[in-house]
């Protein structure tokens, strides 16, 4: 074997050996990036605090603490409206006959071929049952939630306090550890990177949560005209918002949940389409030319590739890799840019 198929081979197991240490490694792994990022995000905040003469410390706790404090007066706002729609949407979803009349009867002639199926088998099931089984209205596994949130709080508190860390800390290190590079040319290299990735994702990130936040706000008072009481309507401008953040795989979830939402919610058949259309028009609005216009082509990535990133990250991490893969992969791409030897890659993914 040549010296050049033993270091393909060499990197691609590498690579496989790194993809799987992501997938081993989850449940540690998850919490970590997801604080770098949101560390990340912020430490643009605290350093200009800083610069104000506010301690690193003391800026750090505002911004963590102040976020926290915002995302749960806005889950304490949209809690009750969730908890309604869990508890009632299966009960809507059972009576939309009357809404559906030509599905209905499609879903009956599929019923009667069935039922004619089971009969010639000579199988019987007992019509008394099926009855049942149809006007039962199936609760939410509660259980399932409930001993589910234990789990899901530690994960905040770690997340909440890696981040301070990460944000009091973070900068410390990162000089510690540039300082142990001897080369002057590498070092400003990795100081380049560092400032860019930062800077870039920085703005990124916050570019696309006020433009996202606009979208929510359009779609909630959109919903609010049509009928839907406020907070209902605020409750699933904030679900479109925040699915939002996930290219391609968020706004198709949304469109469909917009769809539910417009069956379950209006009579009228023209009402019904309305929540979704509203959805798919502002994302396409926003993906096609506000986001474009305002962020131009730093961030240009070929969708394909990010597709794949992102059905990749969310195999191996889920919801969290789904939300970090769009960020890694803006990073990766920074980082090959400026490195020599990766600059083909850089380009390839463009």
């Amino acid at each position: 074997m040549s010296s050049q198929s033993k270091s393909g081979a060499l990197t691609l197991l590498a690579v496989l050996a790194f993809f799987g240490v992501c997938w081993a490694a989850r449940d540690l792994l998850i919490p970590v990036m997801l604080a770098m990022f949101l560390a990340l995000i912020a430490n643009p905040m605290v350093t200009r605090l800083h610069k104000w003469w506010i301690p690193r410390w003391l800026g750090a706790l505002g911004v963590v603490f102040g976020g926290l404090a915002a995302g749960m007066f806005m889950a304490s706002l949209l809690v009750g409206p969730a908890s309604d729609w869990i508890v009632q949407a299966p009960t809507e979803l059972r009576h939309l006959a009357p809404k559906l009349k030509s599905l209905t009867r499609q879903v009956e002639q599929v019923n009667k071929t069935a039922a004619s199926i089971v009969k010639a088998t000579g199988a019987s099931t007992p019509a008394t049952v099926v009855a049942a089984d149809i006007d039962k209205p199936h609760a939410p596994n509660l259980w399932a939630l409930i001993s589910g949130t234990p789990r899901m709080l530690a994960l905040v508190v770690v997340v909440v306090l890696l981040s301070y860390s990460f944000l009091v800390y973070g900068e410390g290190l990162q000089r510690q550890a540039i300082a142990q590079t001897s080369d002057p040319r590498k070092k400003a290299l990795t100081i380049d990177i560092l400032r860019t990735i930062e800077s870039e994702v920085s703005s990124y990130v916050l570019t696309i949560c006020a433009i996202n936040t606009i979208l929510g706000l359009l779609l909630t008072g959109a919903l609010w005209w049509l009928g839907l009481d406020l907070s209902d309507a605020l409750l699933w401008g904030t679900v479109a918002a925040l699915l939002n953040f996930v290219p391609y795989v968020g706004p198709l979830t949304g469109v469909i949940a917009l769809a539910l939402v417009g069956v379950v919610a209006f009579d009228q058949p023209g009402k019904m389409i309305v929540p979704p259309l509203l959805y798919l028009g502002l994302h396409v609005l926003e993906s096609q030319l506000v986001t474009p216009l305002v962020l131009g082509r730093r961030m240009a990535v070929s969708p394909l590739i990010v597709l794949l990133w992102l059905m990749l990250w969310g195999w191996l991490w889920g919801i969290a890799g789904l939300l970090l893969a769009v960020p890694m992969l803006t990073s990766c791409k920074i980082v090959a840019e400026r490195v020599e030897r990766w600059q083909g890659w850089a380009k390839a993914i463009e």
